[in-house]
């Protein structure tokens, strides 16, 4: 039986920062009722950790990581709100349950948790990534960089070329190395690649990592320019699909107020 699958790039959550869009992803994912819901990592931005500076640095200060981890949970329940609604009104009403897969990759701006822990040991049972609740949310966690295998399509933060571990900049370089179906986010904007293997299995590589309403602060005005919003993989099987993009303004169109 074929799959939906809801794909979700980068949300990037930080402190200060509107959570409305993804009110708009959540109210999106009841109407497509995809069977599995993956999130391509980097929800939370973790900005007080962007740094790596060393113990005792403003980038350690105890109440901007809390803040930071904070804005993550509120803003993970704005998003599950949505779904979390609709399952209710679907147990009360005695209609079919839905209930999809959830999958969180982390990214590597959670992953920055882990390296201020490496840098600094004495971190150690002080900060963790359990902080973020993804789990305790409903979310299966996948580490940083290790890939998912999910009804054929390989899924992961980005994928990683040559032995420093760089990542693929391309979504065609991926069908070349990988010679499978690979969606990966990380890297603003969109890019799609298709292929097929010598049996005429159709393949496709993408790269969305702007899953966001917001400007990064670190762009200028021309590289801001980027396409945001979420994928919807149709019909998924044995790693082929039908992809449908929908854009951060077609959802703000919808559903925002």
């Amino acid at each position: 039986m074929t799959k939906r699958i809801l794909v979700l790039p980068d949300s990037q959550v930080r402190p200060g920062d509107s959570y409305e869009f993804l009110s708009w992803i959540g109210q999106y994912a009841v109407d497509m009722q995809p069977d599995i819901i993956v999130h391509l990592g980097d929800f939370a931005d973790m900005p007080s950790l962007s740094s790596h500076d060393k113990a005792g640095s403003k980038s350690m200060e105890g109440m901007r990581y809390k803040e930071d981890v904070n804005a993550a949970i509120f803003a993970m329940k704005v998003l599950l709100e949505p779904i979390k609604q609709q399952q209710e009104f679907l147990k009360k009403n005695h209609k079919p349950r839905w209930k999809p897969r959830m999958v969180m990759l982390y990214g590597n701006h959670e992953n920055r948790i882990n390296r201020a822990i490496h840098n600094d040991p004495k971190l150690e049972g002080l900060i963790s990534l359990e902080d973020l609740q993804y789990e305790k949310l409903g979310w299966e966690v996948v580490p940083f960089l290790q890939p998912i295998n999910i009804e054929g399509v390989m899924f992961c933060h980005y994928f990683v070329s040559g032995v420093m571990g760089n990542p693929v900049t391309t979504a065609r370089a991926l069908l070349t190395k990988h010679h499978q179906s690979c969606i990966a986010g990380h890297q603003q904007g969109r890019d799609i690649a298709f292929s097929k293997r010598a049996d005429g299995t159709e393949m496709t590589a993408m790269i969305v990592g702007s899953g966001y309403e917001h400007d990064e602060h670190y762009l200028n005005h021309q590289t801001n320019i980027h396409w945001r919003g979420v994928v919807v993989l149709n019909e998924v099987e044995n790693g082929t699909f039908d992809e449908i993009m929908v854009s951060m303004r077609y959802l703000k169109g919808k559903y925002g107020t």
